[in-house]
């Protein structure tokens, strides 16, 4: 039977200019009348649909069934500056999300650093979750489940405050709540800290390999710490089908903390993965090259289609 290959995902825009947002700024909005404000947020607005549309489209042409959407999809969607123009958008959105359920993508979102849930500025708590709300609401506009499968992606913020982290966690609107996981990092929650609050706060675990080796000094992706923390993640997920993990190399050397072109290295742990996120540079260059060299009668299938 051959190797069943993890589900690669695919991050925001391609190593092309083939997809390619586009956004504004809060200041350059200003600055226009309110006329020209509308006018500037539908441009773009339909735009960044198209581009999703058009996202969707070259994954499905390269049997990437994983897409990590721009968390910039829809600037100022659920700010003042964007109301009178969301109700006219909203069919738009759910074709797109019915696209990815027909071509079977898998979409998840993962929200800037501005998101800091563990903040001990509750102004900056205040503008996290109004964040987060955001992001939910463009999921649920495109028709997303509110669950995991729709996964919006944070890292903990602010350290040793887990247990603030795990009580505003908790306390997320619904739709926030049921599709929010937690990654860890390099500097502020190291695997075993993330792992306990996703724990206290009954939300699943993502995984960053590479973040965990720089954190902890490691000298190789087969330090048994890598599978331990996958199984134990693992069991966050109330879909252990649905876990995702995270995948990156050091640009540089090996605990470079800034991602390369390319995926070089691969843990022999996570072949066993269901789905991948690959934070490489190099996009979907990096995809179809870890493709070839790990799973190649697979790639070879693919290519065929």
């Amino acid at each position: 039977m051959p190797e069943r290959v993890p589900r690669l995902g695919l991050v925001c825009i391609t190593a092309s200019e083939e997809i390619r947002f586009r956004t504004v700024t809060r200041t350059r909005l200003l600055t226009q009348s309110p006329a020209a404000r509308r006018r500037i947020l539908s441009e773009i607005w339909s735009h960044n649909i198209e581009k999703l549309g058009a996202a969707l489209e070259f994954c499905r042409r390269r049997a990437i069934r994983f897409y990590r959407m721009s968390s910039s999809l829809l600037p100022f969607w659920d700010h003042a500056l964007g109301a009178g123009l969301r109700e006219a958008f909203r069919q738009p959105l759910r074709k797109t999300g019915e696209l990815a359920d027909r071509f079977g993508i898998r979409v998840v979102v993962h929200p800037d650093q501005f998101v800091v849930l563990s903040s001990d500025s509750d102004a900056v708590v205040k503008n996290s979750i109004a964040m987060l709300e955001g992001q939910a609401r463009i999921l649920d506009d495109l028709g997303l489940p509110r669950s995991p499968w729709a996964a919006i992606e944070i890292h903990g913020g602010k350290a040793e405050r887990g247990e603030a982290l795990a009580r505003t966690v908790r306390a997320l609107p619904l739709n926030v709540r049921s599709r929010l996981v937690l990654e860890n990092d390099e500097y502020s929650y190291r695997a075993a800290e993330i792992l306990e609050v996703c724990r206290q706060a009954g939300v699943p675990m993502v995984f960053d390999v590479h973040h965990h080796l720089v954190r902890e000094g490691l000298r190789t992706y087969e330090h048994p710490s890598v599978e331990v923390f996958l199984r134990k993640a693992r069991a966050t997920w109330p879909r252990p089908s649905e876990q995702i993990v995270h995948l990156s190399n050091g640009r540089a050397y090996f605990r470079d903390p800034c991602h390369s072109d390319l995926i070089r290295r691969l843990p022999s742990s996570y072949r066993k993965m269901p789905w991948i996120e690959v934070e490489a540079k190099g996009k979907e260059q990096a995809i179809e090259r870890l493709l070839r060299r790990e799973w190649p009668m697979q790639a070879r299938g693919r290519a065929a289609r």
